[in-house]
């Protein structure tokens, strides 16, 4: 008779099956009865709706998102091709956020189809697909894109809302600039005589600059028979100038980002203390801070570790006589680490506050930081010293939220034009909130992130004459909140007001 482990291992082989066949969105006509409760009863699928599941985590509580968050789209392609065959597309206004690379899980997901039933599909954590019932585009308007059908750059552009670009300037913008030549979309326009929508066009391409493409689009029209008034959609200018070249859209996307969140940053930080510290009287007060500090970085990352403990590590005698697989070897590990990358940091600060510049001091050393970081768990052997070279080489997806970090292949576009943001920028506020933000929004390393952005946001602060800030572990839920509103709705006001707070009870002490 076999054992229940066994049987388990059974349903687990032919769940790995289905993931190394890429399968997401699992339905019941994909496993047996029997394996299927099983998983389920052991944790390691969830059900989505009525007869569809997704791979999940033993260890994932109940009510928790992230599994869900990262399964999205890789559900939503699989279950639509089940349902609907190749009779499918995403609107034109998701396609548009898909070509900009916004990959954030939206609330509700709308899909084309001659199929639809024209009513919402209720997912998990209050998302939802609405399949309208609507013809398809031709098929040479339709690309697929991570198994996701969705209307070419070109078809979409042409296809979306005109209101698309007022609601959603950021990605409109970022889809424009990935045209390069007005033959791209000219032809299409022609097809259909589209003139509104070729004026509308026009004045969106002259809008972000690209002035060749517009008297292209206006003398082409006009010169096939067409009346063409010229019309700008956006509401305003932008505030970047956007490159002739065609830059990386998630490039355009946090430049565009940058500039439109500057402006409620300094609406809500306060001013810097007019007593600037001396280095070595700066430098004083970071040593004083860092057990504290220490203790709720990592614990707001979920390590448990001790003030105790902590001081050992500051002392030389942080290895815990326990097997490598214990909590709290792992725990001493990373708190080690923690001190090791604190050292590194200080160097950083003792070269800023003697005048060099805190964008630039961040750019060159934070790779130094990060190998501290996790220095002792190569030395441990639990990770390898290639892990450390560069920034991570796979997809991440960040706990609770539905916020996608950018694809790995970008981070490398990302990265230089962030410290190149970061030097730019003339206001340490600013520099300090949204290299913050940033850092973490852009998820350069697979862990890590968040004690990387806080010594960051800190070396900035110190660059400003601000004092070294620590977040404290009561203030998590709210802190994460506000990364969340910033990441998925972009709107910068909590976040830079959660700071600004801690900074300027800083300020008073």
């Amino acid at each position: 008779m076999a054992k229940p482990q066994d049987k388990l291992a059974e349903s687990l082989a032919v769940l790995k099956k289905l993931q190394d066949e890429g399968t997401v969105a699992i339905h019941t006509k994909n496993m047996t009865r029997t394996h299927r409760e099983r998983l389920l009863r052991n944790g390691f699928i969830k059900e989505v709706m009525k007869g569809w599941y997704i791979p999940a985590h033993p260890e994932e509580p109940a009510g928790e998102s992230t599994a869900w968050y990262a399964s999205f789209w890789g559900f939503c392609a699989d279950y639509l091709k089940s349902r609907f065959g190749n009779q499918w597309c995403l609107s034109p206004e998701q396609s548009l956020s898909i070509h900009s690379e916004n990959w954030n899980v939206p609330g509700q997901l709308l899909v084309r189809t001659p199929k639809g039933g024209n009513k919402p599909i209720n997912l998990l954590h209050e998302t939802s697909i609405m399949d309208v019932r609507l013809n398809l585009p031709d098929k040479s308007d339709i690309e697929r894109k991570e198994n996701l059908q969705i209307m070419t750059l070109p078809a979409a552009l042409i296809s979306c809302a005109p209101g698309y670009y007022s609601n959603n300037a950021v990605e409109a913008r970022a889809a424009l600039s990935m045209i390069s030549d007005a033959s791209e979309i000219l032809h299409k326009l022609l097809e259909g005589g589209h003139s509104t929508i070729a004026g509308r066009l026009a004045g969106a391409f002259r809008n972000i600059g690209k002035n060749a493409i517009a008297d292209n689009i206006i003398e082409t029209m006009k010169a096939a028979g067409y009346s063409i008034t010229e019309n700008d959609p956006f509401e305003e200018k932008p505030a970047i100038i956007f490159s002739e070249r065609e830059l990386s859209p998630y490039v355009n996307r946090i430049r565009m980002n940058w500039a439109e969140m500057r402006g409620v940053v300094l609406e809500n930080f306060p001013q810097p203390p007019e007593l600037r510290r001396n280095t070595d009287e700066y430098l004083k007060q970071v040593d004083d801070i860092y057990v504290t500090d220490a203790y709720h970085s990592l614990s707001i990352e979920g390590y448990r570790v001790s003030e105790a403990l902590i001081e050992r590590v500051r002392s030389g005698n942080w290895a815990p006589e326990t097997n490598q697989k214990d909590k709290e070897y792992a725990d001493a590990l990373v708190a080690r680490g923690y001190w090791q990358a604190f050292q590194a940091v200080k160097k950083s600060l003792a070269k800023i506050l003697d005048g060099d510049s805190s964008g630039a001091v961040a750019g060159n050393d934070h790779a130094i930081w990060y190998r501290e970081l996790f220095a002792p768990s190569v030395s441990a052997g639990l990770i390898s010293a290639s892990d450390l070279a560069g920034y991570r080489n796979q997809p991440v997806y960040i706990r609770k939220s539905m916020n996608v970090p950018p694809r790995y292949e970008a981070v490398r576009d990302l990265m230089p034009a962030f410290f190149t943001l970061l030097k730019d920028e003339k206001e340490p506020a600013v520099r300090a909130v949204l290299g913050h933000f940033f850092f973490v929004y852009i998820h350069p390393y697979v862990d890590g992130n968040g004690r990387m952005g806080r010594f960051l946001m800190n070396v900035i602060l110190a660059g400003g004459g601000f004092p070294w800030t620590v977040i404290p572990l009561e203030t998590r839920n709210d802190y994460m909140a506000a990364l969340e509103e910033a990441s998925v709705r972009r709107n910068i006001e909590p976040f830079s007001r959660f700071l600004a707070e801690l900074v300027q009870k800083g300020i008073k002490q």
